[in-house]
């Protein structure tokens, strides 16, 4: 399987997460403009946007999709999207929040940062990222994980995401179950690994990367 990504994205650090977690090997294609990765990618994918897994003849898209995907051709445990449904639902539903409530207000301080975008200041997005940081403190008040006992796709997202989020706006200390939950996601092997091979590429972060710590 070959795997499209930038290291730095957190996107594609959940993807890459899901592979080392559940220990399956791929071949990564760093997409940072050099041939003849940048060539494949823009002629498998029009659309342009990373991660995508090529298996065989098969192209998956999406970060969520393709730990979907893996999870169906390679069920064993661990699992990453729980067996019982009701968990899986759940298991879903908390990927889908860190993805748009937590990752998507984080990328418009960045775009906000870089001029792509106009607005009050970054105001409005900070708000919305306190707002979630409030949600998921008190949910990670009694839990080690997002959902049930065991590392899921939700943490998966949730790794790089609030990474990157406390760079752009730092979860504040009276979230303090948010911010354990923070360090147990970065301490986690699969996840720590992707986040040493995104190392080189930190300067490029546009509101800059903390040097003494993460």
């Amino acid at each position: 399987m070959k795997l499209y990504l930038h290291p730095l994205s957190s996107y594609c650090q959940k993807a890459i997460t899901a592979f080392y977690e559940k220990e399956i090997p791929f071949e990564a294609k760093i997409l940072d403009g050099s041939e003849p990765a940048a060539g494949e990618f823009a002629a498998l994918w029009p659309i342009g946007k990373f991660p995508l897994l090529v298996d065989r003849e098969r192209k998956v898209f999406e970060a969520t999709g393709i730990i979907d995907y893996l999870e169906a051709e390679f069920p064993a445990p661990p699992r990453l999207i729980p067996v019982d449904p009701v968990l899986a639902a759940e298991a879903r539903m908390w990927d889908r929040f860190f993805d748009n409530y937590v990752a998507y207000p984080q990328g418009r301080l960045v775009l906000a940062a870089i001029g792509r975008e106009h607005d009050d200041g970054g105001a409005t997005w900070r708000a919305k990222l306190d707002a979630a940081y409030a949600i998921l403190d008190e949910r990670m008040a009694t839990r080690k994980w997002a959902v049930g006992d065991q590392f899921t796709i939700a943490d998966c997202a949730a790794a790089p995401h609030l990474l990157y989020a406390d760079w752009s706006h730092p979860i504040a200390e009276r979230f303090a179950h948010l911010r354990a939950y923070r360090q147990r996601l970065l301490a986690r092997p699969s996840y720590a690994r992707a986040l040493d091979e995104a190392r080189p590429y930190r300067h490029m972060f546009p509101l800059g990367a903390p040097k003494d710590r993460d």
